[in-house]
C-alpha cells in the first residue's frame, strides 16, 4: 500500500504558476510510474501528466502540453508538477496517483490518489 500527500497547491491570477509535490511511501516508489489527476466540480476525473518509473518516459494530457512539466525525484520519494501558464479551466483538485503495478506504462491504470490540493486559477 503506497500513502501519498499533495501539496502546494493555491489561488493565481491566469497566467500564473503553481508547482505541485506529491510525497510518497509505503512501498518501493522508483519501481512505479506516477500520474498526476484532477477534478473540477461536477465532472470527472481527469488525468493530466504521467511519467514512468525512471523518469524517462512522460505522457501529457492535450490540454496541458506545453504548459505543464512531470518531473520525479526518486531518492525524496517525491514527483512534481510545474504549471505554468494556468488558465480559469485548470481549476480543480489535483490528484497524484500510483501505476497498480510496478514498471507499469504512463498510459496506466492506476490507484486512487491522495487527499488532492486545490488549485484555483481567477481570471
Amino acid at each position: 500500500q503506497v500513502q501519498l500527500v499533495e501539496s502546494g497547491g493555491g489561488s493565481v491570477q491566469a497566467g500564473g504558476s503553481l508547482r505541485l509535490s506529491c510525497a510518497a511511501s509505503g512501498r518501493t516508489f522508483s519501481m512505479y510510474t506516477m500520474g498526476w489527476f484532477r477534478q473540477a466540480p461536477g465532472k470527472e476525473r481527469e488525468f493530466v501528466a504521467a511519467i514512468s518509473w525512471n523518469g524517462i518516459t512522460t505522457t501529457y494530457a492535450d490540454s496541458v502540453k506545453g504548459r505543464f512539466t512531470i518531473s520525479r525525484d526518486n531518492a525524496k520519494n517525491t514527483v512534481y508538477l510545474q504549471m505554468n501558464g494556468l488558465k480559469p479551466e485548470d481549476t480543480a483538485v489535483y490528484y497524484c496517483a500510483a501505476g497498480r503495478a510496478a514498471y507499469g506504462s504512463t498510459r496506466g491504470p492506476f490507484g486512487s490518489g491522495g487527499q488532492g490540493t486545490q488549485v484555483t486559477v481567477s481570471s
